[in-house]
């Protein structure tokens, strides 16, 4: 590749019982090595984004904080704009805005908002991408769309990165990475989730991941090479004999219909020793341009962080 992108990796939890163990997971994975502290979006997270990525910048120095991803359905973009700023400014310019159309149907459901075909969340993300890269600008707001309409509204605060934080959209279908493709400066490559929460086989192998890769190179044209791609690792662990780790994860997870090979081949989970792990990785990078993860770490297995650790030294090392 003509332009190879150091590695970074991240953490994405939900929460911590009390204030003093989210205050010790931030300082742990700046410490670590991690680049990023990530919260997602929903309702049934123990912590929501705003206020505990505040807390975990004003614990830390250098540790950049993030949403993977906010739901555009749940917030005026004005309102996100808002809040994205403050959050930007007040943690000195560490802020990365996670969006994305929104996936979880049962969530929608439980709070009686209006689950909408994919093609219409799409297009109303489309339109909320315009106001929020407004209102990051010096200029009053004015837009007009199906969706949204504001009119001469001067939004403050004001980032301090500019033109604005960098803006990272997941998604697994061709439509909504072909739109990241022209709007984000980062890229989740995430298996594409039916509308009735199902995810097909053919989605948890490489082949559709780089088929992915295309989609977006296509779609970007001459930005392709500014943009960085990301994969959210939802499998991991640390172990000598890699077929027992499968064996493990299969009988841990209930999985049914999966083999051995089936798992061990997923892009999306990381089981072996540190220094397949980390061979691994680096093929990604060298064969699909993936240089950013992120590993998850709910609360209740903090290990997973220290586990990791040896990998983000390796590749990402101070």
């Amino acid at each position: 590749m003509s332009h190879v992108r150091p590695f970074r990796f991240g953490i994405i939890t939900d929460g911590t019982p009390t204030r003093e163990e989210w205050i010790t997971r931030a300082r742990e994975a700046e410490d670590l090595g991690y680049a990023t502290l990530l919260l997602p979006d929903h309702f049934t997270n123990e912590f929501f984004p705003l206020a505990s990525l505040m807390a975990a910048a004003d614990a830390t120095k250098t540790l950049r904080i993030g949403t993977l991803v906010y739901n555009n359905d749940l917030r005026h973009p004005v309102l996100l704009a808002k809040e994205v700023a403050a959050l930007d400014m007040l943690s000195g310019g560490r802020f990365e805005l996670g969006i994305g159309a929104g996936w979880n149907r049962p969530e929608y459901d439980q709070v009686g908002v209006p689950f909408e075909r994919a093609g219409l969340r799409i297009e109303r993300l489309e339109e909320a991408l315009q106001i929020l890269k407004q209102s990051f600008s010096d200029e009053p707001v004015n837009f007009t769309g199906k969706h949204y309409t504001v009119t001469d509204l001067n939004v403050t605060p004001k980032p301090i990165q500019r033109p604005h934080p960098p803006i990272i959209m997941g998604g697994g279908g061709k439509k909504l990475l072909s739109l990241a493709a022209r709007e984000a400066n980062g890229i989740g490559l995430h298996v594409k989730v039916n509308d009735n929460g199902t995810v097909d086989a053919t989605e948890n192998i490489e082949e559709t991941l780089a088929e992915k890769v295309r989609w977006i190179r296509e779609a970007a044209g001459e930005r392709f090479s500014s943009i960085e791609l990301n994969m959210l690792i939802s499998g991991f662990a640390l172990a000598h004999n890699q077929q027992e780790a499968a064996e493990h994860y299969i009988r841990d997870n209930e999985l049914t219909d999966v083999t051995v090979e089936q798992v061990l081949a997923n892009p999306y989970i990381l089981l072996g020793t540190t220094e397949q792990m980390v061979e691994r990785i680096q093929l990604w990078r060298e064969r699909l341009g993936i240089s950013y993860l992120v590993i998850r770490a709910e609360y209740r297995r903090a290990e997973c962080i220290r586990a990791f650790a040896p990998v983000v030294a390796q590749l990402a090392g101070k």
